[in-house]
């Protein structure tokens, strides 16, 4: 059997309660197990940068949703049976994270949207490298898989042994300075939760949520008034947003390129393995990520260094303004918010092209169908304002080009207004009507 993903797999052994234990007992157990075991660090950052500093050897630290029934067993289950994992694994000072109370927030920077990542790092703080991302809510396998992370695990061996003389390339893999300087100090989550896990307590409830990070940043703009920036709105853009189809199989390899994209005007073809970019050395995906999350919405030319057939060659990917637009925000944990903000709880999806056809709608005009209304506060505005499941929405406050849900809840955000009312159009039971929702 080919384990062609983690995270499919994951859901496959632990997608229900086995053997009807629950969440907060998972927890506890997979605690005292791992702790007993001692192969990894079990919440303890500083404790494995003392160890690295004394052994010579760099860092994992594994940063996995604590409850989540997906990652609870990933270590040891899974990783561990992998023997050529283990073995690269041998090789650093392991370090396992199980939520986000009193993390670092000027070392740990990664997509928030996350319920997995790994660092790489020297004892020093420095950064090797990233793993791990999605581009959907369920759906991994396009983006990561066992055999990627083992090449990454052998890029960050690699990046280690020739440390230090590679120091000055790794220093833009670590981000600007914090707004604060770890989640429970945000102001959405301060008066909650604490540095540290409740194990006295519910443990469950006082995790913070890698989610919540980017929650809180998004809401403190909307809080105060302003707009949401672009990099914040559209973060860690995957990177078929710039016409990049990656390998998940291998380090930071083109599988496929788009055509008329960013990438394909800029010379990338399929089997380039990336070298670089804007001198970064990249180990996967998430590294790719972290370069165009650090490049101008708009627009910017990035230095690439690729190796294709053997052969290394300098690129330039051209980025022109607006190119984060064309990445895709519906499936993030962290739209939650911003459909109770803008949408009023909706959640809309495009029609079917029979439905399309059903409706007498042009193939290119605005349909966007209600699959989801919530019914419980603070998410049930639109259901207050008679909006209903089904309902298919041809115009957003006098805009009916927004194709994708991700283009309604980026406008309506950017024209966010406590109170704004806007007009909605709609088709119901096949007739055409209005409706008002009015911003919280």
């Amino acid at each position: 059997m080919r384990i062609s993903t983690i995270f499919v797999f994951l859901v496959m052994l632990f997608g229900a309660n086995v053997g009807g234990a629950d969440r907060e007992s998972k927890v506890r157990d997979d605690k005292v197990k791992v702790e007993a075991e001692g192969y990894w660090i079990y919440g303890d950052f500083a404790k494995g940068k003392a160890e690295a500093k004394k052994t010579g050897r760099p860092l994992v630290v594994t940063l996995r949703c604590l409850p989540c029934e997906q990652c609870v067993k990933l270590d040891e289950e899974l990783i561990h049976n992998d023997e050529t994992l283990r073995n690269l694994l041998d090789q650093f000072v392991r370090v396992r994270i199980v939520s986000t109370n009193g993390l670092d927030l000027s070392t740990f920077q990664f997509d928030t949207d996350q319920s997995f990542v790994m660092f790489f790092l020297n004892a020093d703080g420095t950064i090797y490298g990233r793993f791990g991302t999605r581009s959907h809510r369920t759906e991994w396998q396009e983006d990561v898989s066992f055999k990627g992370l083992g090449q990454a695990l052998a890029g960050a061996l690699e990046l280690h042994r020739d440390y230090p003389r590679n120091k000055k390339m790794l220093a833009a893999k670590r981000g600007p300075k914090p707004d604060y300087p770890s989640p429970e100090k945000f102001p959405t989550l301060k008066e909650k939760y604490k540095a540290t896990l409740n194990y006295e307590g519910d443990v469950v409830a006082s995790c913070i949520h890698c989610h919540q990070i980017g929650d809180s940043r998004r809401l403190s703009y909307l809080d105060r008034g302003e707009m949401i920036p672009d990099q914040l709105l559209f973060s860690y853009p995957h990177p078929k947003a710039v016409g990049l189809i990656l390998d998940p199989d291998a380090k930071a390899t083109v599988q496929r390129v788009i055509d008329d994209s960013p990438a394909a005007r800029s010379g990338f073809r399929g089997e380039d393995r990336l070298i670089s970019l804007k001198g970064q050395p990249l180990l996967s995906i998430a590294d790719v990520q972290w370069v165009l999350h650090h490049s101008s919405p708009e627009g910017e030319k990035i230095d690439a260094v690729v190796e294709h057939d053997g052969e290394r060659i300098s690129l330039v990917l051209e980025l022109t303004d607006g190119w984060r637009e064309k990445d895709d925000i519906a499936w993030r944990v962290s739209s939650w918010e911003l459909r109770r903000f803008v949408a009023g709880g909706m959640i809309v999806k495009p029609v079917t092209a029979e439905q399309r056809q059903s409706l007498k709608l042009p193939a290119d005009a605005m349909a966007l169908r209600v699959e989801h209304l919530g019914l419980y506060p603070p998410h049930n505005v639109a259901h207050l304002a008679g909006f209903q499941k089904e309902d298919v929405i041809v115009a957003f406050d006098g805009k009916d080009d927004l194709n994708r849900e991700t283009d309604l809840l980026a406008y309506a955000v950017r024209n966010y207004r406590s109170r704004k009312v806007v007009e909605i159009a709609l088709i119901r039971d096949g007739k055409r009507q209005l409706r008002k929702l009015t911003f919280p």
